[in-house]
């Protein structure tokens, strides 16, 4: 299993005029993502608007972010959906073009029961060879898992570890201590990696890592050394601008902040629209505040 590494950035999809899928520019962002701190990145999560980019689409992005940065960072595919069978499907399709991990998001609106997320996450990873990242987000899913399935899910080999954004640090705090060795917890929130860090977690599948990477980075190496003090101020320094990043739905802000500093990656596609006024003025306000990581 390759080392999928602590600090993923859930990457944007670049769109063009015409609001198709821009393959040169997701290009160049996956390489500028690598060059200021990310280890990875998760290509058409939900911060790559996974729900409205087509299956060719992503697969073509798969392939176009491989070529793009070799084998300096790791690609995650974000292959998980509410149908298993297309799942399975899609992710077969990805292994075939060399990503090196898939990300499975809880089954949205469908509403299964814990039974029944644990038999489409296991009938996903039974057929790949892929290491799987589970994806708990209950704000978008509606359903949450719970943290006694995931770590059930756990004991299955290629379920190696869990992007947890519900927001409950107790069930996180279940997951770390109850997971077995090698069974890895990346905050899915940037305002909780400090703390998920803290109690063990892994790293972070981050947002605001398109911005402020080598930050981020810092502020992981720093807690890893028991630099807890360190860590905290960067935590604390960052905790506006992450929540400027969220002050509508994602992906919305990350692609105006994006566009801002001089990295052009589009409007987001329908039914997502470019942030109200109100919006762009607070974002553009904190971005000023900030030293940003990304090469322009």
């Amino acid at each position: 299993m390759a080392k999928i590494g602590r600090l993923i950035t859930a990457m944007v999809t670049p769109f063009n005029a015409r609001g198709e899928v821009d393959y040169k520019q997701a290009q160049k962002l996956a390489r500028a993502l690598i060059d200021s701190g990310s280890d990875g990145l998760v290509v058409t999560g939900t911060t790559g608007e996974r729900p409205t980019v087509t299956d060719d689409e992503q697969l073509k992005l798969f392939a176009a972010v491989r070529e793009a940065i070799g084998k300096k960072g790791t690609i995650i595919a974000g292959t998980g959906g509410n149908c298993t069978r297309e799942s399975i499907k899609i992710t077969r399709e990805a292994e075939k073009l060399g990503v090196d991990a898939a990300l499975l998001i809880v089954p949205y609106y469908n509403k299964p029961t814990q039974e029944g997320m644990y038999q489409h996450f296991a009938a996903i990873a039974e057929n790949t060879a892929l290491p799987c990242i589970l994806y708990n987000v209950p704000a978008r899913t509606v359903t949450n898992l719970a943290p006694e399935t995931a770590l059930r899910l756990s004991r299955i080999k290629n379920i190696v570890g869990i992007k947890e954004a519900s927001g409950n640090m107790e069930q996180v705090a279940k997951i770390i201590q109850g997971a077995p060795k090698g069974f890895l917890v990346w905050s899915g929130n940037d305002g909780d990696t400090f703390p998920v860090l803290a109690m063990g977690g892994y790293g972070i599948i981050s947002v605001a890592s398109h911005l402020v990477g080598k930050q981020i980075k810092q502020m992981i190496e720093l807690t890893l050394k028991g630099d807890v003090k360190g860590a905290a101020a960067i935590h604390l320094d960052l905790l506006p601008l992450i929540n400027a990043l969220f002050i509508v739905s994602n992906p919305i802000p990350v692609k105006h902040a994006l566009n801002c500093v001089g990295f052009r990656v589009g409007p987001p596609r329908l039914p997502l629209t470019e942030p109200d006024d109100k919006s762009k003025a607070a974002i553009e306000a904190t971005l000023k505040k900030y030293h940003i990581d990304l090469p322009v």
